[in-house]
């Protein structure tokens, strides 16, 4: 019976994956190199199946399957946080983001890695000593169990819903991309692995997948790197000053800026891309999303998980430092990657596979193999693609752990039974709500389709670090904490950030889609030279919209009328009619296909959005100014928290400091390992 259930997840996978490969379109690896990108994948899937097969074998209790019996050492999970941390959005979008906007997608890099100095300092060793399984635990261990726990279960499923919609966006496009299997299909794909690591391995299995994945992870990202870097020289400066001097670079920047590059030497296009403005263009969303992603590590759920795992506080505590050293060296590359990227792939490419630029390394990959014709070139992007797939379902599993762990000994076990369950059932419980949270994490991946991973990833941080930070950093630290406090601080910094977002830029508004679209098909007529004139209406008008703000507005001279894309099609063809040279008749006929392409997506735009003009929230246009809510929600959760702590009395959480403390900061009374 057990080889059956077993069985059944394997046989289901290679069903889809052997259906969709027949109906494949054209994928980036050419049709007759697919057959390498099968036996890599294949070969990656089938160790962690392997994996798997014996930790399914080694789970036979409840802290077996959330906490892997605390039997994983300090090393061992140093290089499993790695694995849990470095997403898809560190490999595919971090790169990505660098080989489309230089500067501003290496500030992500930069965020996440300062992180996880705040999780050593106040979190690693704390948490290993006061908790059990979860962050509810954390939280009930002086305030009241049952609200504790049921608000931290809210917050875990809800931080690890925008995570996943980031892991299975990448996922489904890294396989459809690839191997040109549907995206839905690719996603459903990564869905079923990531459920069967979970339902039959638990911790153990995710533990050790995670490990693989990092392994492979950093050995890929630093054979690519080397084969990138080398034609350089090794010289950093040489690096750069080549990436200054790529006229794709200076192509790219000179479109993303505009008007702006017309007085403009190549030169200072080039320069440009390594100057912060062309992404992260408002200063103070920078700060906000600086905010989100350096304190939001410390309230990831799946990453508070792991430092249960371990047997003592102190191997918590060399778990970190492994762990900043292996993730502080793979951000570094990250710089490598995306330049590299954007020299040899060039930024073109890279978003005619992917708009987002998620699909940067592994192309890069393909390059310095030898390109898109050559078998060495397919074989390492089949490589590099097949770490990347194996880093999406391992982080993907351990958000599925954490959410499924919420659900089933959070709300399960500590509310509904009243931690009477026995361990088997735990464990069922658990394997049942994996189950549900996977089927949830599937649709919501195929209904995400076309997004940017990075971008959501740093959505679900903002969130992570407005609810769960303030209410284990004051549980932890601060005696007056309670569980009013604790209840209001998590729903009020999580509802605030999420509804900041639903007001943000982040949406969708019809109005400005449809002028952008006009504008693209039919041009903008000549403009007036514009005088400068100040902004009014203070700081807060950089936060919320108001008709008392006013936008500071630069000189400009006359513009003259831009032609549109039909204008230049029409132009263009006539033209083609009178080239004789093949090769710039062939150039002229690149172009007009592009120019098709483009007027397509504009009328279709125009059709989707042909009578509407607010947003799903009302909007003609943003009324919250920024990208990342971290700069409002954060403070906010933290003074609710602190007044509603300040204002209302609960004895269990004045008599129950005392021996937090000492438990805290000595490991007395802490969850031993299990022995097996």
């Amino acid at each position: 019976m057990k080889k059956s259930l077993w069985m059944g997840p394997s046989a289901l996978l290679f069903m889809l994956t052997s259906q969709a490969a027949l109906a494949a379109d054209a994928g980036a690896v050419a049709p007759q190199y697919k057959w390498l990108t099968f036996a890599v994948f294949g070969a990656i899937i089938a160790m962690t199946m392997f994996v798997t097969y014996r930790a399914a074998k080694q789970t036979h209790s409840a802290t077996d399957f959330y906490a892997a019996g605390r039997s994983v050492s300090g090393i061992q999970n140093g290089w499993a946080i790695a694995g849990d941390y470095l997403s898809a959005a560190s490999f595919l979008g971090i790169a990505g983001l660098i080989s489309l906007y230089g500067y501003d997608g290496f500030m992500y890099s930069v965020g996440w890695l300062v992180a996880y100095i705040t999780v050593l300092l106040i979190i690693a060793e704390p948490c290993r000593n006061i908790g059990k399984y979860t962050l509810g635990d954390i939280l009930a261990f002086r305030n009241n169990p049952k609200a504790a726990k049921i608000v931290a279960a809210i917050s875990t499923v809800t931080v690890s819903t925008f995570y996943l919609t980031a892991q299975m966006v990448g996922g489904g496009v890294l396989v459809k991309t690839l191997i040109g299997i549907e995206y839905e299909v690719s996603v459903i794909v990564v869905g079923i692995l990531m459920l069967t690591y979970v339902v039959f391995g638990g911790m153990k299995a995710t533990t050790w997948v995670q490990i693989i994945k990092a392994i492979l992870l950093v050995t890929a990202s630093i054979l690519l790197v080397l084969l990138t870097w080398g034609q350089y020289g090794f010289s950093l400066p040489g690096f750069l000053q080549a990436a200054v001097d790529n006229p794709d670079i200076q192509k790219q920047v000179a479109k993303l800026i505009g008007d702006a590059a017309t007085n403009m030497t190549p030169a200072e296009l080039g320069q440009r891309f390594l100057e912060p403005g062309l992404y992260l263009k408002n200063p103070i969303d920078q700060i906000s999303l600086g905010l989100a992603l350096v304190l939001g590590t410390a309230g990831m759920p799946h990453i508070l998980m792991r430092f249960f795992t371990v047997p003592t506080a102190q191997d918590a505590r060399k778990s970190v430092i492994w762990a900043m050293a292996i993730i502080g060296g793979f951000y570094v590359l990250t710089l490598f990657l995306g330049l590299g990227a954007a020299m040899n792939v060039t930024a073109a490419k890279i978003s005619a596979f992917d708009p987002g630029g998620n699909m940067a390394a592994p192309l890069l990959a393909q390059y310095v193999g030898g390109g898109a014709d050559s078998m060495l070139g397919n074989l390492f992007l089949a490589f590099v693609a097949a770490v990347a797939f194996a880093t999406i379902v391992a982080v993907v599993a351990g958000l599925v752990l954490a959410s499924a762990s919420a659900m089933s000994h959070d709300l399960y076990v500590g509310v509904f039974r009243g931690e009477s369950a026995s361990s088997q059932e735990q464990i069922t419980a658990a394997r049942v709500a994996t189950g549900i949270v996977g089927a949830l994490a599937i649709y919501v991946g195929i209904a995400a389709k076309g997004q940017n991973v990075a971008h959501l990833v740093a959505l679900a941080f903002a969130v992570a670090a407005s609810s769960n930070l303030p209410a284990v950093f004051l549980t932890l630290y601060w005696k007056k904490t309670n569980t009013w406090g604790i209840v209001a601080g998590m729903l009020v910094g999580a509802g605030t950030a999420i509804l900041l977002v639903l007001l943000s830029p982040n949406m969708t508004y019809p109005l400005a889609k449809v002028a952008d679209a006009k504008k693209v098909l039919d041009g903008t007529p000549a403009a007036a030279a514009v005088e400068a004139s100040p902004a009014q209406g203070g700081f807060m008008c950089e936060l919320f919209a108001s008709a008392n703000c006013k936008k500071a507005v630069k000189a400009a001279a006359e513009a003259p009328a831009k032609p549109g894309a039909r204008e230049k099609l029409a132009k263009a063809e006539g033209e083609l009619a009178t080239i004789t040279d093949e090769t710039a008749k062939a150039a002229k006929e690149k172009e007009i296909a592009g120019l098709k392409t483009t007027i397509s997506k504009a009328e279709a735009d125009l059709k989707k959005f042909e009578g509407q003009t607010v947003s799903m929230m009302g909007l003609e246009k943003p009324w919250f100014q920024l990208k990342n809510p971290g700069l409002i929600s954060i403070p906010l959760g933290f003074l609710v928290t602190i007044l509603l702590s300040l204002i209302t009395r609960d004895r269990r959480s004045e008599e129950m400091w005392d021996e937090l403390y000492v438990r805290q900061n000595t490991g007395i009374g802490a969850e031993a390992a299990h022995a097996h």
